[in-house]
């Protein structure tokens, strides 16, 4: 489809870099470090382009996504004989997303009588050999937030297995039998059992720094049934017996005002003032002091690292001087405060109860999202593309967009809002793209005087759709061709003025930037 105003015997098609006269030339070679690129620059056909082209508008519009969530434990203690540490907490999957509730994907309609939940999911460790006692059925639930969610509950990982990082694996299949596909966690650190010794800088695997997300436990008498972990349910902070949720812990700084605390960088020492915000819902506790906890006693004189699955104790400040003070606790599934009493023989220690006394633990979380109301095929949706980092070389009217990531394959097109680039594909972590034309977006755009941003997304061969978090800006530029009939001519010393500063501007009118 031609862009509204274009003249089509001039530019058939939707017009991009490539389309413009004299392209030939103006067709990048090389890198940003003047190497030539292996591969080919590769476009759709023109015959179902408008058609793919209505089906991504489409996609944008409607918002059909669907995402896979797999959140975790950064690290998991090995289990020795015929013991079983299950992991803690359990690794859960969330999927989310109004994709999940749309008619089923063309050709794939359900069976009449057909019954059940619509996914069905098998978790267990990379490089397993996949029977029953190794994988765990996921029974997907649906939660308040339309939300689906899914639990492991009874995952381990045994002494024979003597791998120092494994990844889990999810396999996800529709009703009927259909593959959607499998996805993988990030990389799980093996532990033998918890750090007792004072943490060194140095093994920064086990230490936890300001800014990284963290899961909080209670266990009552170290007994399994009574495990309860820190969540928020209807915008309360409550203990919960099945889910868990991922906190971002941030020192903060002591010398701010009341509700004031900017993050600061480093690593997390007890002693230290620290907040813990809900990476899913924003909601967060009052800042607080992070205790070291030995034999149901904080330590108040400790300063060293924390470290994983070490126990801990939140001490709200503005107490009385010495052992006293109240801490953060659980009284069955509510979040209440402990006043703790000192202790008789020893200044520096505050007498605690168990259920004031919290085992911490780095989270690690990885989303997919793709969308399968385009795609016309069989095949899984998995290795999905992951847009880490984008990286703009060039400008004016030669500009080259590379994408940084994961799983990425010859097989996929950059899409700028509803427009196809010219891509290239140069490794599973780069492609390399042409930035569109801005002509492309519609007929006015000589005369833009707003920037306009556009979503970037993958579109894989057979249609299935990939969005992403990143979006493109067009700023204005100026121009010295004639405006449109009846606009007012723009004064002579502004023409002289604007040509002046039009090269710098032309260099740096194209911003990146990545939507909250």
């Amino acid at each position: 489809m031609d862009p509204v105003g274009a003249d089509p015997s001039a530019h058939p098609g939707p017009l991009t870099h490539l389309s413009l006269p004299d392209s030939s030339e103006a067709r990048p070679q090389s890198g940003a470090d003047g190497r030539s690129l292996p591969g080919s620059w590769t476009r759709s056909s023109p015959e179902p382009a408008a058609v793919l082209r209505e089906g991504v508008r489409q996609c944008l519009q409607q918002q059909c996504e669907q995402t896979v969530r797999i959140l975790h434990a950064k690290v998991a203690q090995k289990s020795y004989g015929n013991e079983k540490r299950f992991f803690c907490p359990p690794p859960c999957v969330y999927l989310a997303g109004p994709g999940w509730r749309v008619k089923p994907v063309q050709g794939q309609a359900h069976q009449a009588g057909e019954t059940g939940p619509i996914v069905c999911g098998y978790m267990g460790l990379d490089g397993a050999s996949g029977s029953a006692a190794e994988t765990q059925k996921l029974n997907f639930e649906e939660q308040p937030d339309s939300r689906e969610f899914g639990c492991a509950k009874t995952l381990y990982i045994s002494d024979a297995d003597k791998r120092k990082h494994f990844r889990l694996v999810l396999r996800l299949v529709l009703r009927g039998g259909r593959e959607l596909g499998t996805f993988h966690s990030r990389l799980i650190k093996v532990i033998s059992k918890p750090s007792q010794k004072k943490q060194s800088l140095k093994n920064t695997d086990l230490c936890i720094s300001s800014g990284s997300k963290v899961s909080l436990f209670n266990r009552l008498r170290s007994q399994t049934v009574s495990t309860r972990y820190l969540s928020v349910e209807d915008g309360d902070f409550v203990a919960s017996a099945r889910q868990w949720a991922a906190f971002t812990l941030h020192l903060a700084d002591e010398h701010c005002s009341q509700g004031d605390f900017p993050p600061r960088e480093g690593y997390v020492h007890y002693g230290s003032l620290v907040q813990l915000i809900c990476t899913v819902t924003g909601i967060t506790l009052p800042p607080m002091i992070i205790r070291k906890v030995t034999k149901q006693c904080a330590l108040l004189d400790v300063d060293e690292p924390i470290s994983q699955l070490h126990k801990c104790a939140f001490q709200f400040p503005g107490g009385p001087p010495g052992g006293g003070g109240t801490y953060l606790c659980l009284a069955t599934e509510k979040v209440v405060q402990f006043q703790a009493s000192p202790c008789p023989k020893e200044a520096n220690k505050a007498v605690l109860n168990d259920s004031s006394c919290w085992t911490i633990i780095g989270t690690e979380s990885v989303e997919f999202s793709f969308s399968t109301s385009l795609a016309c095929t069989r095949e899984p949706v998995t290795p999905v593309p992951l847009i880490s980092t984008l990286e703009l070389s060039g400008g004016g009217d030669v500009a080259t967009l590379e994408l940084h990531g994961e799983n990425l394959h010859a097989g996929l097109k950059v899409w700028f809002g509803e427009v196809e680039a010219e891509t290239m594909y140069r490794s599973p972590r780069s492609l390399v793209c042409v930035v569109p034309d801005i002509a492309a977006f519609g007929s006015d755009w000589r005369w833009l005087r707003t920037p306009i941003t556009v979503p970037v997304s993958l579109v894989r061969a057979d249609g299935l759709f990939y969005p992403s978090a990143f979006s493109f800006t067009y700023t204005p530029e100026y121009s010295v061709r004639s405006g449109p009939p009846g606009a007012s001519a723009p004064a002579a010393d502004a023409d002289a003025l604007l040509e002046s500063i039009h090269h710098e501007f032309t260099r740096t009118n194209f911003h990146l930037f990545i939507q909250t």
